[in-house]
């Protein structure tokens, strides 16, 4: 079986898309390669990030038992599981698949593919580097770029970082994020946290928390140690969530604040 041409379903208010990705995608769980694949597609689906499906021939069903399981999706029909069994470990329903979807889906060849679930499994790789969290978006664009504008954070009722030797990140669908240099932060004023993220595009993130007059403002802060290769101009460098400070000002303008899953 080869990839399908890219495929596309749309109602006023969903839209599925499926798109051929060239890229060898591999998933490892139990000390096993439970899929091996240079024949993935991305779904796109409206409101959600980008899914893996493997075709089932890639598949190690033989490591895989069917369940009980199931699930429905309005636009897609109903979902059988597959719970994996692979040296010496279990990940139950890990794995899944629309054997007979709505006819739009078959259309779109989806019959023949399935999914993981991301946390489900130990590994997952593109090529031979690992990934994480989710698969990176090919129509996503990150753009690091250095600035000698200005810029001054505030957070309660103080400055507690100003520079004009930021880097400004663009993330496409994701508000600007100032990166600072930590000479120009005030770190008397941060406290480090266990908290950690991480993100496919950027790497592992650690954090902050700011206390001030009193008010902590918790993981307010963060930083990446060792991005990955692809974005390298943001290491050690310190970056504020826009949405709860009480602002950030570029040249003396007070920037629009973002009201987003991170607001608090």
């Amino acid at each position: 079986m080869t990839n399908p041409a890219p495929g596309f379903f749309n109602n006023p208010t969903r839209e599925i898309r499926l798109d051929p990705s060239p890229r060898r995608v591999r998933v490892r769980f139990g000390a096993e390669w439970i899929a091996d694949s240079t024949g993935m597609v991305l779904m796109y689906e409206t409101g959600h990030l980008p899914v893996y499906y493997f075709p089932v021939k890639d598949v190690r069903f033989d490591l895989l038992h069917p369940t009980d399981h199931s699930s429905h999706c309005q636009y897609k029909g109903d979902a059988s599981y597959w719970t994996i069994e692979a040296g010496g470990k279990t990940s139950e329903n890990a794995v899944w698949a629309y054997q007979t979807p709505f006819d739009e889906m078959t259309a779109l060849s989806l019959q023949d593919y399935c999914a993981f679930y991301w946390d489900r499994v130990d590994h997952w790789y593109e090529e031979d580097e690992e990934i994480f969290v989710h698969p990176r978006d090919p129509l996503k664009r990150i753009d690091t770029v250095a600035s000698s504008r200005e810029v001054s954070v505030i957070m309660g009722g103080e400055t507690i970082a100003k520079s004009t030797g930021a880097y400004f990140l663009f993330e496409t669908g994701l508000p600007t994020r100032y990166y600072l240099p930590p000479e120009d932060v005030r770190l008397d004023l941060l406290t480090p946290t266990a908290t950690s993220t991480q993100c496919p595009y950027k790497g592992i993130a650690k954090y902050w928390s700011a206390d001030i007059g009193g008010q902590t403002f918790e993981d307010i802060v963060w930083s990446y140690p060792d991005p990955v290769p692809e974005c390298p101009k943001i290491k050690d460098l310190m970056c504020f969530y826009n949405e709860n400070v009480d602002a950030i000002l570029v040249d003396g303008e007070e920037t629009e604040k973002p009201t987003n899953k991170w607001s608090k």
